[in-house]
């Protein structure tokens, strides 16, 4: 008589993880380093999926605590990076309508529109940010000038040497290409 085979249940050895969808076993090395979970270093996506989950269940002796701290951390500076990025794009756009009136154009106007869009949807879904907005300017500004001396074929020298623009010109300088025809 045959002896009845066991079936492995969702608890046991062939488990499958909701997180990403790899079948464990915790009779071998690689069961026994799954339950510890996916290493930060070795799978973000993996990693991050786990973390989410002992969130979710509320198991917060689980949770890798560094390492969700210096990814909440990259998340904040990546919305500072955000602000400076379309700060960067509408001020070379900018500086180029100020330094080359002949040479206006309408995508000049339509980028200019698009970045302040982005900037008040940064701002007004980070308002922490709102007091990193003259750092942020300056900081783009630098960059700006290189890439609106690129563009344009003038010197670097030929821009201004400070960051010229107020924040309300910055947001609200109005940019119409038939006012200045």
């Amino acid at each position: 008589m045959e002896e009845p085979v066991a079936r492995p249940s969702a608890t046991s050895e062939a488990a499958t993880s909701e997180a990403d969808g790899a079948r464990t076993r915790p009779d071998t090395a690689e069961g026994a380093s799954s339950r510890r979970g996916t290493r930060y270093e070795d799978d973000l996506y993996s990693w991050v999926r786990e973390q989410v989950e002992h969130l979710r269940a509320g198991r917060v002796d689980a949770l890798d605590l560094a390492n969700i701290a210096e990814e909440l951390d990259d998340v904040g500076i990546a919305q500072y990076h955000r602000l400076e990025s379309a700060l960067r794009v509408l001020l070379m756009h900018m500086l180029k309508w100020d330094q080359q009136p002949e040479k206006r154009s309408r995508s000049w106007v339509c980028s200019i529109a698009e970045q302040r869009s982005r900037i008040s949807r940064l701002l007004h879904k980070n308002p922490g940010l709102k007091s990193r907005i003259e750092e942020a300017c300056d900081e783009a500004y630098e960059s700006a000038v290189r890439w609106a001396a690129q563009e344009t074929g003038l010197v670097e020298s030929d821009f201004p040497q400070e960051q010229p623009y107020a924040w309300n010109d910055i947001l609200n300088r109005p940019f119409d290409l038939d006012a200045d025809r």
